[in-house]
Parts: C-alpha cells; structure tokens; sequence
C-alpha cells in the first residue's frame, strides 16, 4: 500500500507539475484530505518526498527540450550558422526571468511555508489564477502575437519573470501565471509555455536540490523503495504531459484548463471549508 501511495503522488505530480492548474494546489488536496502519506512519513521524510518526485518531472522537461538547453549551453554538436542565427534565445533573458521570483522565493520562503499551506488558501489561488488566465485569453485575441520564443524580448522576459512571483502562493500555478502573463504580453500560447518551462528547469532543480540538501538526513535506505515508485510515477506521467501539452496548447488555448480550476475551486469551497 505504501508504494501505491507514492506511485498515485507521483502520478498527480507528473500531471499537474507544467499544466496550469497547480501541482502544489493538488499535492495538497490529494495527498493532505486523501492519501494522508504524512501517516506513513515523518513530515521531514514527506517534504522530501515531494522535493524528489519533483525532481521526476523536471528530468521529464529537460529531455523534452534536451537540444535547445544543449543549444543553450553552446553544447549541441553538427549546428548550422542559419540555426545558431534562428535561435536567439539567451541564457541572460532566462536569467531575467528567473531573478524576481527567485528574490521574493527566498525572501518569504518561511512565510509561505507557515501560512500558505492550506486547503484553503489553495481554493483561492485557484479561482484567482482561472480569472487571470480567462483575462489573459481575452487580451491576447487583441494583440499581434509574437510566434517563437527566440523572438522574446528582454521586457517580456522580465514580465515572464514578475508573473512567476504569483506561484509563490499555492493554487496559483506556475505555468498558468507565467503563461498567462506571456500571452498578455504579446507572445502566442505555445511560445509563453516553451518559455516557461525552460525557465522553470534551473527555478525548481536549484530548489528542489536546496531543499534535498537540508532534508538529506531523512532519505533512509527503508525509504528509497518509496521514494523510488515516486520518482519513477512522476518523470514518465510528466514526460508524456509536456509533450501532450505543447502539441495542443495553441489549439485550446487557457479557458478549459480555467473552467476545470474553477470548479475544482468551488468544491473546496463548498465542501471542505
């Protein structure tokens, strides 16, 4: 039972971690009104748990865009002059993107670990993330888009970034406000969602291995099995979601994915608070 525990944790979080409708937001309800794995693990072991399987899904996006980081790295082997000039994305607008969430993350990480951890601060983040993406979806029918992340600017970049800041509250969903806030700022959907899961790849590795550094003394060699089926839950679900997400997400754009946040908020509402 313990290892279907992970595998099903590992499952929501290969889900949820780059679609834009929290993967804290659902870790929280999955795990703290169902699974309860906190009766299983000490809430050290937990956290780092959690620290683990997320490092599933981001090997998952890594692999996905392995030639464009490789690219990015100056790495990629048997690269023409015509791609290397197509290819204008940079380590510095990357940079730029990450910094401000970056700040406050450190700033206020204590807080929000304290304060922000709830059913229901997750209820509002969900319902206030669906209202920015519905008003993001309806500003960028009014713009002319720009159609290829090596096209982003350094402005949209920063935007990108201060965006990100509204995942720091759980429910809000770093895909969705990073997202949202690139099709505001002129970029076309699949653009905003290449953008943002490159600049999530050093965000979350940087933190998640922080945080596995300061958890390191509870990965018990009676716990590896657990943590194992989780890892592995979490990077293939993720692996096929990225890839599923990226292929459509010019198509359906953000309204099904707000619809979905939506009612999912209004069930917290109603039924858990």
């Amino acid at each position: 039972m313990d290892i279907i525990v992970a595998i099903i944790l590992g499952i929501v979080e290969g889900l949820t971690e780059y679609a834009p409708v929290s993967s804290t937001g659902h870790m929280i309800i999955v795990d703290d009104l169902l699974l309860k794995s906190k009766e299983l693990l000490t809430p050290e072991a937990a956290n780092t748990f959690k620290v683990v399987i997320q490092l599933g899904s981001i090997l998952a996006v890594a692999i996905v865009f392995k030639d464009r980081i490789l690219n990015l790295l100056g790495m990629k082997k048997n690269i023409t002059e015509t791609q290397k000039q197509g290819s204008r994305l940079s380590l510095a607008q990357i940079a730029v993107g990450l910094v401000p969430a970056a700040v406050l993350g450190f700033l206020f990480e204590d807080y929000i670990d304290e304060h922000l951890f709830s059913v229901h601060t997750v209820a509002i983040g969900l319902i206030a993330g669906a209202i920015l993406m519905l008003v993001a979806d309806w500003i960028n029918k009014r713009k002319q888009t720009t159609d290829s992340v090596d096209k982003i600017t350094y402005k949209q970049a920063l935007g990108m970034g201060l965006f990100q800041c509204l995942a720091l509250w759980p429910g809000f969903s770093r895909s969705g406000s990073t997202i949202s806030g690139g099709v505001m700022l002129g970029l076309n959907h699949r653009a905003s969602a290449d953008f943002t899961f490159i600049m999530a790849i050093p965000i979350m590795m940087g933190a998640s291995f922080l945080s596995l550094l300061k958890n390191w003394e509870f990965l018990s060699s009676d716990l590896l099995p657990f943590f194992i089926a989780g890892f592995i839950s979490a990077f293939i679900v993720a692996l096929f979601v990225v890839r599923f997400f990226l292929k459509l997400i010019n198509r359906i754009k953000l309204v099904p994915f707000a619809i979905y946040r939506i009612i999912l908020g209004m069930i917290l509402v109603i039924f858990f608070l």
